[in-house]
């Protein structure tokens, strides 16, 4: 029995996000599909990362087992050529039996994408928040910083999500600009159901006057959800890289 791992980017906008769903189509799914086809038995995958509905990946790493002896370059050319246009397998790689995509994974990078412009861009309508007003970058930028450390990040999980355990350790929380497009760029050990989205969110109440500046840190200390801001839209979000 063979464990691959093996890498893919995919626009999540037609999928409702990565977990296999029985009454949607999620990212899984048409993956067990192609390569249970492909090896000729039946695959289960293990992704890195349960995503939402609209967010989309630049990096993302799952595993599955399987006794077809087909060589990775192989599976990696049958598999694009049976995928959809908004799904690509970029590598695989036989690995030992102890890896596992979720459980082996050690830190995440994920970036919020923001059109910060006074028009519309009709080829970003499903791959960055558009925000017509001003956003004022240094502050956001300051403000993110705030972010960076170990804390139980309660106040920025999303009820569906909370766990007795919400400690997570943030290792860089960046901003970049390049014209009217704002990068924001954040890694850590692992992340709560929502948590990179309510960050953003309450980075832009901070921007908007709705949130004090430097309000983060006692934010965090709360443990409390509705100190924090709203849930940034979904399709600005990509999970940019992960590590093992």
């Amino acid at each position: 029995m063979r464990n691959i791992k093996a890498l893919m980017s995919y626009k999540g906008t037609a999928y409702h996000g990565f977990q296999r769903q029985e009454n949607a189509v999620g990212i899984q799914n048409i993956l067990e599909e192609k390569l249970s086809y492909l090896t000729d038995g039946d695959v289960k995958v293990n992704g890195c990362s349960r995503t939402d509905s609209g967010v989309h990946a630049n990096e993302y790493c799952f595993s599955f087992k399987t006794e077809h002896s087909i060589p990775c370059s192989n599976l990696v050319r049958g598999m694009n050529s049976l995928l959809p246009d908004d799904i690509a397998i970029k590598s695989c790689e036989d690995v030992s039996d102890d890896f596992h995509a979720r459980y082996s994974c050690i830190g995440k990078e994920y970036v919020y994408l923001i059109l910060n412009s006074p028009t519309k861009n009709p080829f970003l309508s499903d791959r960055a928040f558009y925000y017509p007003y001003r956003l004022d970058v240094p502050l956001i930028e300051e403000n993110a910083a705030d972010f960076v450390g170990t804390h139980n990040f309660t106040s920025f999980c999303g009820i569906a999500g909370q766990k007795e355990n919400s400690v997570r350790t943030v290792e860089y929380f960046r901003v970049e600009q390049s014209e009217n497009l704002v990068k924001l760029i954040v890694k850590g050990d692992g992340f709560l159901y929502n948590m990179v989205r309510i960050m953003v969110g309450t980075l832009i109440y901070i921007n908007e006057g709705r949130i004090q500046p430097g309000s983060i840190p006692a934010i965090i200390a709360a443990e409390n959800r509705n100190l924090a801001g709203k849930t940034a839209v979904p399709y600005g979000l990509y999970l940019n890289r992960v590590y093992y």
